[in-house]
C-alpha cells in the first residue's frame, strides 16, 4: 500500500485529489495539511511514502517543507512531489535542490495522476515533459553553476554512462538495453551513483548530471 501526503492550502485541490486516489486499491492518503508547517508535522507522525506538496502555500511554502524533509535522515524514505499550477515557474530548480523527486502539473489527466504516484513511490524521478523541456532549455540559455570535477571523478565510466542516460529519462530497463547489461545491473549502477553523489533520489541525479556537464541538452 503507498501511503500519500496531501499538501495543498485549497481544499477543493485536495478533496479532487483524494478522491481520484481513493478510487485505487494499492494507494492510500493518510493525511492532508494546508501549509508546509503542518505537513511537517504530519510527514513525521504518518511517514507517508509520497508527499504532494503545492509549491506556494501560506505560513511555509512548499520548497522550505521540502528542504527540511529531505535533510532529514528520518525522513529518507519520503518522496515529495511538488505540485504547480504551471508547467514551469521560479522555483523549479530550486524545488529540485531542496529534494524534491519531481514535479506533477496540476492540469495533469486524472488517469494519469494515480500512475505518477506510483513512479514516485519507486523513487523514480518523475518530471512533466513540460518541466523537462524547460529545464533543458534553462540550461542552454542560463547555465548554472558547473559542480567541480571531483563529484564526477568518484565515479566509474560505467556509472557516469548510467547516471547520463537516467538525466535523459531513461528507465532502468532502457539504461540496461542502451548499455547491454542486466536490468538489475543498471539499476545497481544508478545506486552506487546517488550514494557518491549524495543524492536523494533520480531527480537530484538529473540535476547533478546537468549541473557536472556530463549531460547536455545537444550530447543528451
Amino acid at each position: 500500500m503507498i501511503r500519500v501526503l496531501l499538501v495543498d492550502d485549497q481544499p477543493l485541490i485536495r478533496s479532487g485529489f483524494r478522491a481520484l486516489l481513493d478510487l485505487e486499491d494499492d494507494i492510500e492518503v493518510v493525511a492532508e495539511a494546508a501549509d508546509g508547517r503542518e505537513a511537517l508535522t504530519l510527514v513525521n507522525e504518518c511517514l507517508p511514502d509520497v508527499a504532494l506538496i503545492d509549491i506556494q502555500m501560506p505560513v511555509m511554502d512548499g520548497i522550505e517543507a521540502t528542504r527540511r524533509i529531505a535533510s532529514d535522515p528520518a525522513l529518507t524514505g519520503v518522496h515529495v512531489v511538488m505540485l504547480t499550477n504551471y508547467g514551469m515557474d521560479e522555483y523549479v530548480f530550486e524545488a529540485l535542490r531542496a529534494g524534491a523527486a519531481g514535479f506533477l502539473v496540476k492540469d495533469i489527466v486524472p488517469e494519469d495522476f494515480p500512475h505518477a504516484v506510483r513512479v514516485a513511490a519507486r523513487g523514480d524521478a518523475l518530471l512533466a515533459p513540460s518541466v523537462t523541456r524547460k529545464l533543458i532549455h534553462r540550461y542552454v540559455t542560463q547555465p548554472l553553476p558547473t559542480a567541480t570535477g571531483a563529484a564526477l571523478a568518484e565515479l566509474t565510466g560505467r556509472e557516469r554512462e548510467a547516471v547520463a542516460l537516467a538525466a535523459q529519462g531513461l528507465s532502468n530497463g532502457q539504461i540496461a538495453d542502451r548499455m547491454v547489461i542486466s536490468p538489475m545491473t543498471a539499476k545497481t549502477h544508478i545506486n552506487r551513483a546517488m550514494t557518491k553523489l549524495h543524492a536523494r533520489d533520480r531527480a537530484q541525479l538529473v540535476v547533478f548530471a546537468y549541473e557536472s556537464g556530463l549531460v547536455t541538452p545537444r550530447n543528451g
